[in-house]
């Protein structure tokens, strides 16, 4: 177990492999966005039973620490948000009495969620770079592309399973979260996307745009970030042409420090995103089983380049011609 959520419940945390390459794997930070959970289990379950050779190898070279359900509340009310007052943040932090209410704070109904009765926090937008910060009246409301705060106990477990990674290995060389988004195309066609791929949260250090985050410039791995993506995306497009192979770019312009991709990005790691398309209860058993699969191809291509090591052959700025998402048709 790696911690509980604000309701108590557990949230589990799985261990495989013994190699000095870690990789963390996140899913279902948002309770409604299942399909990853379905993946990262089928992958565990592989893993722990084959004595496959490469298999072997897999976990001779890495140790991979998945936490395939992070937002267990949220995802017991089938909803993006866990389930947590106000009040019962100001009970755990009382320098925040006088504070507003943070910005990713639901009290309305969100597509069809009763925040009303059950508020509670987009916990994805908890996440600070300091992984040592504690929360300060100044810093609230806050806003979508400044840092968060570590409120949230989900948050804080998750941050607390990193510190504790790079305690004992020195680095976290590889954080992948797995997510759900709208109908994206890819653009310039009338293709709809099966999923949105990125490796690109805030704004590299080292240029002007990213100057505010100086101070994790020499940490920052944009290029192995990049590198990650494109082994995800070039082991989809070796399905050839199908729905595996209608993979998109996500948006490219976002600033968002307060995402775990952004805050565990700026503290060394490489980060990757996945975003498929749809929620799971929009689809039939046909497509979901093919959403998972995509999901599973990208994780493996992955896993499997890290492991062998050519994921540092690839040429990083390959990474953006992968096609861009457009939430309209191309002609």
């Amino acid at each position: 177990m790696a911690g509980k959520t604000n309701q108590g419940r557990s949230i589990q945390k799985v261990t495989v492999g013994h190699g000095d390459k870690v990789v963390l794997i996140q899913s279902e930070i948002h309770g409604n966005e299942k399909t990853g959970t379905v993946a990262l289990l089928n992958i565990l379950k592989n893993l722990g039973q084959s004595n496959s050779p490469e298999v072997k190898k897999v976990l001779d070279e890495l140790t991979i620490v998945a936490i395939p359900m992070m937002n267990v509340d949220g995802s017991e009310l089938d909803r993006r948000g866990n389930e947590m007052k106000w009040s019962e943040v100001v009970g755990k932090f009382p320098q925040l009495s006088n504070a507003k209410p943070t910005w990713n704070y639901y009290t309305t109904p969100r597509s069809g969620d009763d925040y009303a009765s059950k508020p509670g926090f987009d916990v994805n937008r908890d996440f600070n770079p300091d992984l040592n910060y504690v929360p300060k009246p100044q810093d609230f409301p806050g806003a979508s592309e400044k840092p968060g705060w570590f409120i949230t106990p989900e948050a804080q477990t998750l941050r607390d399973t990193y510190k504790g990674l790079k305690s004992k290995f020195g680095k976290v060389d590889v954080f992948i979260d797995l997510h759900h988004q709208g109908f994206p195309y890819l653009e310039g066609t009338a293709e709809r996307a099966t999923m949105s791929i990125s490796g690109k949260f805030v704004p590299n250090p080292s240029t002007p745009e990213g100057a505010k985050y100086a101070e994790y410039a020499d940490d920052f791995k944009y290029d192995f970030s990049r590198q990650l993506t494109l082994t995800a995306y070039n082991a989809l497009q070796a399905k050839g042409n199908s729905v595996f192979t209608n993979i998109s770019l996500y948006d490219q312009s976002i600033d968002l420090p307060g995402t775990a991709l952004g805050t565990f990005a700026l503290n060394g790691s490489g980060t990757v995103l996945f975003e498929v398309s749809g929620q799971t209860q929009n689809f039939g058993q046909k497509k979901n089983g093919q959403l998972v699969k995509t999901v599973e191809t990208g994780l493996m291509g992955i896993i499997n380049g890290v492991t062998d090591g050519s994921v540092h052959n690839l040429n990083p700025s390959d990474y953006e011609k992968i096609p861009e998402s457009s939430s309209t048709p191309g002609i």
